[in-house]
């Protein structure tokens, strides 16, 4: 895991165009980890504690700015009222994230493991708001990811009727290959090669609107697209609960790339 230590960020390519989120996110924004003047506490231990546990979660990373608020006070009870970070190009779990910008709010910490020490953990659920940016190109990189390949095998599997072509190969261990994702202003293309274990193989193009609200990820008169003499499934529109952590306030697809906003929970362990 390539762990990115305060300081250390690679150099950007100048002539590449970085994506611009939303400028209410942009203006809460975090600044390099700055210590609050009347905390030795957060300068000494915490800003680095926290540092620490958030490179920890992730396997690569761009660029990682941290802002911690809180008193000492505070602090020694295991409580931070808000932590504010900016992160680009992070990989987590082999999903590639090109532009985040979080806010949580009401941490509890065990502190008093981390001052001897030891690692940070969280001692209640953490509610982490904010807008999260990917570009086309990330998200193709993330379909070699088995977090996400698994996810959309089943989600093709669980969606098609069972009489269908595809819901036929259903019934056997089947894998993705040459998967492709296209965005485009309020739609999104799939496309690649289902093949059963037997072989079989099945080529699909899969277009949908794409919408989420509150805990739902909603595919909007979604459609697929066959190989001549293959009928293509009738589908309408369908919704993903992504449980009950997730609070999706506004997604949207624009050009080559998605923009979501909302926030999640983080449960401790």
């Amino acid at each position: 895991m390539n762990k990115l230590l305060e300081g250390d960020s690679p150099q950007s390519n100048p002539d590449r165009q970085e994506p611009k989120l939303s400028a209410a996110v942009a203006a809460k924004a975090a600044s390099p980890a700055e210590p609050a003047r009347h905390s030795r506490l957060l300068s000494k231990v915490l800003s680095p504690a926290v540092r620490l546990w958030l490179l920890s979660q992730v396997e690569r990373i761009e660029d990682l700015q941290v802002k911690i608020e809180g008193r000492d006070r505070q602090l020694l009870q295991g409580a931070i009222p808000s932590v504010s970070l900016s992160a680009k190009g992070a990989v987590y779990q082999g999903l590639h994230l090109s532009q985040l910008l979080l806010t949580a709010t009401g941490i509890g910490i065990n502190i008093g493991q981390v001052l001897k020490g030891k690692p940070l953990g969280l001692l209640s659920p953490m509610p982490v708001a904010g807008e999260l940016l990917l570009r086309e190109a990330d998200l193709n990189a993330s379909l070699s990811a088995p977090l996400l390949s698994i996810a959309l095998i089943e989600f093709l599997c669980q969606n098609l009727p069972p009489a269908s072509a595809f819901g036929k190969m259903a019934a056997l261990p089947i894998t993705l290959q040459n998967p492709q994702i296209r965005i485009d202003s309020g739609q999104l293309t799939l496309s690649g090669i289902l093949v059963s274990a037997t072989g079989t193989e099945l080529p699909f193009v899969f277009n949908t609107g794409l919408s989420g609200a509150n805990r739902e990820l909603q595919f909007v008169r979604p459609q697929f697209q066959t190989p001549p003499g293959v009928p293509a499934p009738q589908l309408d529109d369908l919704k993903l609960d992504l449980g009950s952590e997730v609070d999706i306030q506004e997604l949207t697809l624009s050009q080559s790339q998605l923009v979501c906003r909302g926030s999640i929970t983080v449960l401790p362990g």
